[in-house]
């Protein structure tokens, strides 16, 4: 899966992307299918110390997923927002599973 990293507005280091990186792809083991995923960071200017923002959209076929997430660090709302991909996935696949179901019962039942 290609991870496209955009830091907005400042310089993300390179600990912090292959960080995302490496997270970023462990969501091929829920589902194999991702096409990509672009990993916007922002910094918030608010007095709040949870100014960090990750916003995550994910392509997959016929598809695109998106997660946001808003912490005090961007390994923390990166993690997040994977998280809420990761069941996003899952519903998807069953989504998928459910309509095979339904297709291949139609098809016997033709027959």
């Amino acid at each position: 899966m290609k991870v496209t990293v955009q830091a907005i507005h400042f310089t993300a280091d390179s600990k912090l992307v292959d960080f995302i990186q490496k997270k970023a792809n462990k969501l091929d083991q829920f589902y194999d299918q991702i096409i990509s995923a672009e990993v916007y960071l922002k910094l918030e200017k608010v007095e709040d110390e949870a100014n960090k923002i990750s916003e995550i959209k994910l392509l997959i076929p016929g598809n695109q997923l998106f997660a946001k997430e808003k912490c005090k660090t961007f390994e923390e709302a990166t993690d997040l927002a994977l998280e809420s991909l990761r069941k996003q996935l899952e519903k998807h696949k069953q989504k998928i599973r459910a309509h095979e179901t339904s297709f291949k019962e139609s098809v016997n039942n033709d027959f």
